[in-house]
């Protein structure tokens, strides 16, 4: 039976609420899902997962949400990215593929190498999730302020 560690790692005790920005919630999934990876301490790893449960079930209700005025111009870019192949499913089937794997692997009742393999693809889905969901969404051009969405279909 797993036990508490002596320490409380420091991210376990990182706040964050309804309030919080889905920008900050986002990079706190990033983060819980790369010292998850980094980890073999089982109680360390059900903390860890449950954690990033909570902060995925904060963002799942409000990923179709308006941008807050005061994210406007963080998620503004001047140029295009460069364009990549990309597993391209929605935000919210995305994030409930993540908060699935979190909870079955908070549950620990699976043998050690699907845990392993398992980790390994639910940190992958974290961090394609959060930078889905911090990536810009506007861009400047001559003509003004447009979608992403709008310039790529144009091109």
């Amino acid at each position: 039976m797993a036990t508490i560690p002596a320490q409380t790692h420091p991210l376990l005790s990182v706040p964050f609420s309804t309030r919080t920005d889905f920008t900050v919630l986002a990079d706190h999934c990033e983060k819980f899902a790369e010292t998850l990876i980094e980890n073999d301490d089982p109680a360390l790893k059900m903390a860890l997962c449950a954690r990033l449960s909570a902060c995925l079930t904060l963002l799942q209700p409000t990923l179709n949400d308006p941008v807050p005025n005061h994210l406007l111009e963080s998620l503004t870019i001047d140029t295009l990215p460069p364009l990549k192949p990309a597993f391209d499913p929605d935000s919210e089937l995305l994030c409930d593929y993540c908060l699935t794997l979190a909870k079955l692997l908070s549950g620990q009742v699976l043998m050690p190498e699907i845990e392993k393999t398992l980790t390994g693809l639910l940190c992958e889905l974290v961090w394609f999730f959060a930078a889905d969901t911090k990536k810009p969404r506007w861009i400047r051009t001559s003509e003004g302020v447009m979608s992403v969405e709008e310039v790529m279909e144009m091109l």
